[in-house]
């Protein structure tokens, strides 16, 4: 990792919170109509925020990471999550119908082309959507890195992450009978797919529980306690194991990787927590490998969450150094 050459005194801290100038709903199927809006200067460069889950929807808190007089800053709420309808439907649900929206959604708002922000699931998002459309995109900013393989899974999903959480694995395991522990994404896809909402509610409850227990170096309790947000909990558990089931709806394990060059070029800064627990590290170490010329950062003292100071401190910073290039090219 080469020493960072930053412009003198950038910007770490996160911005003020502010309110949307505009907001709406955009219905991108016969299903599906997703909830977005727009922040910051209306005039300014378009940045989109990618959110995570996938399911997590978004949050006014998503709009602190970039400066509101600078940036055109439009966040939208993925098929199923949030605000969108119907909420937490899985039906022409996929990875390819989260690019075509996000296309969508940038020719609705008559963007010709913008920055693309990603955390977690919002990574993966972020690398498939670019290497989709990578003339659209003008940087990005990753966080978190989640690649969708099956030793991902298997590390978070399948007992790996128990090692350091074995407090927080057993109420998520134990809602599931010994006879099928051999697949807990298996077993969790049967409950959460259930004819009986109160099975799916408990089973959404639990493996929200799970990731939000796991997400912070130091446990947060305000995170935590979205497990027990059924709303909330049923889109997020759902969407996420449907996807997981799916593989991410990628023809390979490797597909993100193995498509790298079509981006390549794009100025990109990954930031990663030492301590992510969730993503761990062996991915973004991946990325790095295969992708040397993006700026890499390795925020020691974190874990996974983009509220984590350490982490919001690099994005905000990675933010800056794209709007300082912009302002320097005379853009």
């Amino acid at each position: 990792m080469e020493p960072h050459k930053e412009v003198p005194e950038v910007n770490r801290n996160l911005y003020p919170h502010i309110e949307p100038y505009s907001t709406g709903f955009l219905k991108v199927s016969d299903i599906h109509t997703i909830y977005w809006e727009q922040s910051g200067n209306p005039g300014g460069y378009p940045v989109v925020f990618l959110h995570g889950g996938p399911g997590g929807g978004t949050a006014p808190s998503n709009r602190r990471f970039f400066d509101p007089e600078f940036y055109r800053i439009v966040l939208f709420d993925q098929r199923g999550a949030g605000k969108s309808t119907p909420h937490a439907c899985l039906e022409e649900n996929t990875t390819w119908d989260l690019i075509s929206d996000t296309e969508k959604l940038r020719e609705h708002l008559e963007i010709p082309e913008w920055q693309v922000f990603g955390g977690s699931w919002g990574s993966t998002l972020a690398l498939a959507y670019s290497q989709s459309h990578p003339e659209k995109v003008t940087g990005l900013v990753l966080r978190g890195i989640f690649l969708l393989r099956k030793k991902e899974l298997d590390w978070f999903y399948e007992g790996g992450a128990a090692a350091i959480y074995p407090d927080a694995w057993e109420p998520f395991r134990d809602l599931i009978p010994e006879n099928e522990r051999q697949c807990f994404i298996s077993a969790y896809s049967k409950r959460l797919n259930s004819d009986n909402m109160d099975t799916q509610y408990a089973a959404a409850r639990a493996w929200t529980t799970w990731e939000m227990m796991t997400a912070h170096l130091h446990p947060n309790e305000e995170n935590i306690k979205r497990g027990d947000d059924d709303k909330f909990s049923l889109a997020f558990a759902r969407i996420e194991n449907h996807y997981f089931v799916n593989k991410g709806f990628f023809p390979n394990d490797s597909f993100l990787l193995d498509n790298i060059d079509k981006i390549r070029h794009i100025n990109t800064v990954i930031v990663q927590g030492r301590y992510d627990v969730c993503c761990p590290m062996m991915s973004a170490w991946d990325l790095h490998k295969a992708w040397p010329e993006a700026d890499f950062r390795v925020v020691q003292d974190a874990g996974h969450s983009a509220n984590e100071p350490g982490i919001a401190a690099e994005l905000v910073a990675a933010n800056e150094k794209f709007k300082n290039a912009i302002k320097n090219r005379g853009l």
